[in-house]
């Protein structure tokens, strides 16, 4: 998370213009009328949000205006699907603003940073997946769960690290060609964090997760070779 006197205005701009944005689709794209009907979506959401919460109030701040925790959102995309994930990255973020850990002007850039680019990797995997169809209950796990939230942490890294440079309001330090080794400790414990959420899932409640196909992942073994006969 990147505090606002980092930013030049120009990356304040764009990134509350692509934010709206992506909310007023999001907003496009959820059911409405199905959510408010539903008191078990309902609590998922108020759940993810409590949830994504607490887990970025577990964070680490940088008197350089840098702050770390962990995102979380690769488990919230395939519970609730990508619409209602970022409405639910969102509201975290106001909650995180009132209690005073970002700050405003900043939720548009961050919420680029920290919302959009998880939830996008996740929901391209999830779909990459359910086009190749397999029968195999780990590939789900770990192609919609682990590898997701590993690559969404390099990713989000990587693009925090760019427009740092390119607003040039921030003192690299000298020893970032060594960089990509502390990348590993921030990928693992993530992917772990999402993965053994998302298993846990898939174990107790495969009917919450909206991106689980039951017909197919849960199908009898035996059922194939009755058809075949």
């Amino acid at each position: 998370m990147i505090s606002a006197d980092l930013l030049a205005l120009p990356s304040l701009l764009i990134g509350w213009c692509v934010y709206v944005a992506a909310l007023g689709w999001a907003a496009r794209e959820v059911s409405w009328v199905e959510l408010f009907s539903d008191t078990r979506r309902q609590h998922l959401l108020c759940g993810t949000v409590l949830a994504l919460f607490l887990l970025w109030l577990v964070r680490r701040d940088f008197e350089s205006g840098l702050s770390f925790h962990f995102i979380g959102l690769t488990a919230v995309t395939l519970l609730l699907g990508w619409p209602l994930a970022i409405f639910a990255g969102f509201v975290a973020q106001l909650g995180i603003s009132i209690t005073g850990h970002l700050q405003w002007t900043a939720i548009g850039i961050n919420g680029v940073l920290l919302v959009l680019i998880p939830v996008l990797v996740t929901e391209l995997c999830a779909r990459r997946v359910e086009k190749a169809q397999p029968r195999n209950l780990f590939v789900y796990i770990f192609f919609c769960g682990f590898f997701p939230a590993a690559l969404a942490a390099l990713l989000c890294i990587l693009a925090s690290l760019g427009i740092l440079l390119l607003d040039e309001r921030y003192l690299m330090p000298p020893w970032l060609e060594d960089f990509a080794g502390y990348l590993w400790l921030v990928m693992f414990p993530e992917a772990f964090i999402n993965g053994t959420a998302v298993t846990a899932l898939v174990v107790f409640y495969p009917d919450w997760l909206e991106t689980f196909n039951h017909s197919r992942y849960l199908q009898a073994p035996w059922r194939d070779d009755e058809h075949r006969h």
